[in-house]
This record gives structure tokens, sequence and C-alpha cells, in this order.
């Protein structure tokens, strides 16, 4: 049985960089669990109330503490829930007076081989479907010098890669004085820290990438030619009543320029399959825009709808059909992906190594190891053949 502080992390990448945070601000203080919840969907709600009962049954001593999205949007049944001690507040989960933890100015080192830089938090924007700005508030994000601190503090700690991420990452410098854009956040951390291997970006809203940033992911080697896109459906109609704020065309276009660019780019996206009123012909259009990005590194959500939002009032999609489009989107980006994959095979590949016997490219294509190869290190590779998403 785990003695000591145990945080469980659940849903996005923000979660797993905070987690990190909470982590070393608890570590040794008590025996406690924290379980950094998502509410993203119907579906991370109740996997966050599965990772609850099974953290108590672990854990039946411990005092167990839930903060994360779902604590807040989901208070009232969690809150019904016996397993749990007590709540921390979304917006207090990084501030140490909320654990009653002493400030610590060395943390422990980050468990991960690819360190998680939070440099916005919150969202402005109202997507009918997301429940997400309620759990997290406003958009804040942190000042050039806040996220030039925890690069160098990840760098000190031997990081080979840095990952920037946040709820709506393109919109960070919004709420700071001048409005920087990301692309100079991105082009100070390059230049302040020569010795910094590897940049990659969180997903991002297409129709906010800037033109410096733009460049940077079209010419910089050090940022990963790796773009995931927060797309979320490929048909106009659909887009407008999620109330995203770009057009199907916005997407191939910024594609198509980064791609005639720099060829070898990866592209990713989040995509939703089921949402409100979606018609066959609307659903064609998502399986489409896969073919056309060349999407290789999908997420896809069935839709589930989510009290409080506009797109719960709409009328919805048969739960069955739900399903089944999901699928169909899964196996679209899986061929998509195994046709990339097969131009792959036989070209070196720089690969950075994680600690469970496999590693990632470049553009995110993961790779089996080598015996031996020790997390964190940077190894050339080249494939021979590749077998469930996986290069051997």
């Amino acid at each position: 049985m785990t003695a000591g502080t145990e945080v469980i992390s659940l849903g996005c990448r923000l979660n797993i960089a905070e987690s990190e945070r909470i982590r070393a601000m608890l570590s040794g203080e008590r025996e406690v669990v924290v379980v950094n919840s998502c509410a993203v969907t119907a579906e991370a709600v109740r996997t966050t109330r599965q990772a609850i009962r099974r953290a108590r049954r672990e854990r039946p001593d411990a005092r167990l503490l839930v903060t994360g999205c779902a604590a807040e949007v989901e208070r009232e049944q969690l809150a019904a829930m016996p397993e749990i001690d007590g709540f921390i507040a979304n917006e207090r989960k990084l501030d140490p007076r909320a654990w009653n933890a002493p400030e610590r100015t060395t943390p422990p080192p980050p468990r991960r081989t690819r360190a998680f830089v939070a440099v916005q938090n919150g969202c402005d924007h109202a997507c009918t479907f997301c429940i997400i700005p309620q759990g997290r508030g406003p958009s804040r994000s942190l000042t050039i010098a806040q996220v030039l601190h925890e690069v160098e503090r990840h760098l000190d700690q031997g990081a080979p890669e840095v990952v920037l991420t946040g709820v709506d990452v393109t919109s960070w410098g919004h709420d700071l004085p001048g409005k920087p854009p990301l692309g100079r956040l991105v082009s100070t951390i390059l230049e302040t820290f020569p010795e910094l291997q590897r940049l990659r970006m969180s997903s991002l809203d297409g129709i906010e990438v800037d033109p410096v940033l733009f460049e940077l992911f079209a010419s910089e080697p050090r940022v990963m030619p790796h773009l995931h896109l927060s797309l979320q459906h490929g048909n106009d109609l659909i887009l407008k009543r999620m109330k995203r704020r770009h057009l199907r065309g916005d997407a191939v276009a910024l594609v198509r320029r980064l791609k005639q660019a720099r060829p070898e780019i990866a592209i990713g996206a989040d995509l939703i399959a089921g949402f409100p009123t979606e018609s066959d012909a609307a659903h064609e259009d998502n399986l489409s825009i896969v073919r056309e990005l060349g999407i290789v590194h999908g997420h896809v959500f069935p839709y589930s709808p989510r009290p409080g939002t506009p797109a719960a009032r709409m009328p919805q999609v048969d739960r069955q059909v739900v399903k089944q489009r999901a699928a169909e989107l899964r196996e679209q980006v899986t061929r998509v992906r195994d046709a990339w994959l097969d131009t792959l095979v036989g070209r070196e590949q720089t690969v950075l190594a994680e600690s469970d016997g496999t590693g990632y490219s470049d553009t995110f294509a993961r790779h089996a190891l080598p015996a031996g190869v020790a997390a964190g290190a940077i190894v050339t590779l080249t494939p021979q053949r590749h077998e469930k998403g996986l290069l051997l």
C-alpha cells in the first residue's frame, strides 16, 4: 500500500501540470490522497467517481481530498459520496495555503520526461457544449517572467522537452498589458533558453495562431512539428451551433499553409461525434475533415449533454447513433494514422524516451525503445514496421 501523498490526475494536460505542482507542495507532508478531477464529459465525471471509490478502497486510512473541475460543477453530487473527506476549490489548488502546506522553493523533480508548463487557465468563450468555464473561471495568463521561471525550473531538473499547456492556450496574453500574442511568449522562451531541446504546444485554437507563432511552427526546429487543433467538427453549421469561432475552411487553409512550409508536420485534433442536430451529411463532413487535414492524432469524444449548457437543450442525437459515429470517426483516424506511420518506416526518427519502454518522436509518433534506453534520453531510431499505432 502506498504511503504519504498520492495525487491522481484525470483529464487534460493542464491537470497533469497542476498535479505535479500539487504533488510538490504536499510531498512528505501527510497521509493524503488528492483526486484532481475532470468534468469535460459525463464519462469524465463517471471516471472521477470511480477513481474516488478506488482510492478509498486502496487507502482506507488516508485523508481523501478532491479538486479540479468536477469538484466545482458536480460539487453537490460528489459531496454525497462518503469516501470524500473534503474539497479544494479549483481556483485555489495551486495555493499552498489552501492545503495548509508550506511554500517550497525546491520542489521534487517532475516524474515525466516531458515537463508540462501551464501558461494560462480558464476560458472567456462560451462554446455551447462546454462546461469547463464553470469549473475554471475566466481566462488568466501567467506573465512572461512567470513562464520563464517555470521553464527554467524544469530545465534545471533535466527535462529535455517542455509542453506549453492551458485551457485555451491561444488566449494567453489577452489579459496582460499590451495583450502580447502567444508567438511572443514562445519566441522569448526559445531566445532565453538556447539549451531547451524541444518545445511542444498542446491543443490550440487555430483561428488565433498569430503570425509569429505560425512562423515558429513553420521553420523553428526546436518547435516540434506537431499541431493539435481544438477543431471539434468538420461541418460549418455544427460549428456555428457549437459557437466556435472558426469554420472548416479556416482549419483547411491553416493546415495547408503549414504543410507547404513544413511538410513533415503532424496534425492532431479534438473531434466531437453526435453533436445535437448532427445529420448524416454533417457526420460525413466530420469524417472527411480527418482525411482532408490528415489527422493522425485524433481525440474523438462522443457528445454527452452537460446540464446547464445550451447544447443540452438542443435536439439530441440518439445515443446509439452517437456511439456508432464516434466509432466510425476513430476508425477513420486509425486509417489515416496507419497510412502516415507507413511513411515513417525505414526513416530515421529522433525519439524522446519515456519510462515505459516507449518514446515519442518530434511529430509525436510513438516508438518502441531498445532495451536499456534511459527515460529522458533522446535517441535516433529507424523503425522497421508498426503495429497497433506503435513503431517497432
